[in-house]
């Protein structure tokens, strides 16, 4: 990769404008609930409502107009190739697995993909995509190995450093761009600053990943947190959370929801599950530092969430 400034200079001019410099802010309300000074980063006012469309961006960019994208995806990267591919005069299919969220579901078929519902789950899709990409010739891009998405993600972290330093940035992790591409820049520019991924109680599959120093295969025993459940990570992804990330942490379901609700309640926006995964592990106090930075990304709730 490039050096970190470099490559934010390379992600701005292929980012489209809708997905850059989101909001961030305190808010005095969530910051007395919390106990500590947290500056929020708003990755849901986009046409994805999640970060994923800056990674995806960077990783298209090289791709012609009229040639074939292929990926796997729970429903936030799909829509991501999807809406960026659709802009660059790409064809787009995206494999998924059967119980895939509908909301998701729509929104990818809404920005012209063709989604192919494959059962046996998240793996079962990527072999599908592996298969199809393999079969046609058309460009397989993969959540966590390609390393474009990870230097779209680090325009996140330079965006939060005007605010100045945090002690801390929390963010959720499942295949690993979102916190390789903040650990990019925060490594080189902010080295006293913690980085800390949250995982899902439920499916640590990087976090043990992590600590084995090789990929492993979990079984998660519920998909609450849809974003962030993962069977097994790439081992591109797990060698760069061992190289960048200090910590994970695990969150339960019962933190995630109560976390979306502070969200709804002092941020006025309807997370899905993962994406309110930073605040769930603040709120539990498994971040003990008091000045920290963490995102809000991912607003996709399955319709029986939006009810309760």
């Amino acid at each position: 990769m490039d050096q970190p400034n470099a490559l934010i200079a390379k992600a701005r001019a292929v980012i489209p404008p809708c997905f850059l410099d989101t909001p961030q802010y305190e808010d005095e309300l969530l910051n007395e609930a919390l106990g500590r000074s947290v500056t929020v980063k708003v990755e849901t006012a986009n046409p994805i409502r999640s970060f994923k469309g800056r990674g995806v961006a960077v990783a298209l960019a090289d791709v012609p107009a009229g040639e074939t994208v292929v990926c796997a995806s729970s429903g936030n990267f799909g829509q991501a190739v999807a809406h960026i591919g659709r802009a660059r005069g790409l064809r787009v299919v995206v494999c998924t697995s059967t119980d895939i969220n509908p909301v998701k579901r729509a929104r990818m078929t809404a920005f012209g993909a063709q989604v192919v519902e494959v059962e046996g789950g998240a793996e079962a899709a990527s072999r599908a995509a592996a298969s199809s990409a393999a079969e046609t010739g058309a460009h397989l891009v993969v959540d966590g190995v390609h390393p474009g998405i990870a230097e779209g993600a680090a325009t996140i972290a330079e965006e939060l450093a005007r605010d100045g330093e945090f002690d801390a940035v929390v963010a959720p992790i499942g295949d690993g761009s979102l916190i390789s591409g903040l650990a990019l820049w925060l490594r080189e520019h902010a080295p006293r600053t913690r980085i800390i991924g949250v995982n899902a109680t439920a499916a640590p599959a990087m976090q043990r990943s992590v600590q084995a120093g090789h990929p492993v295969t979990v079984t998660p025993t519920s998909s609450f947190a849809e974003g962030i459940t993962i069977p097994r990570p790439h081992p591109e992804a797990v060698a760069r959370v061992r190289d960048l990330v200090h910590e994970i942490v695990l969150v339960d379901d019962g933190e995630l929801r109560d976390a979306m609700g502070l969200v709804a309640e002092h941020l006025s926006v309807l997370a899905e599950p993962a994406g309110a995964a930073g605040i769930a592990a603040i709120a539990a106090g498994r971040i003990p530092h008091r000045r920290i930075a963490t995102l809000i990304t991912g607003a996709n709730p399955r319709p029986a969430l939006e009810r309760s």
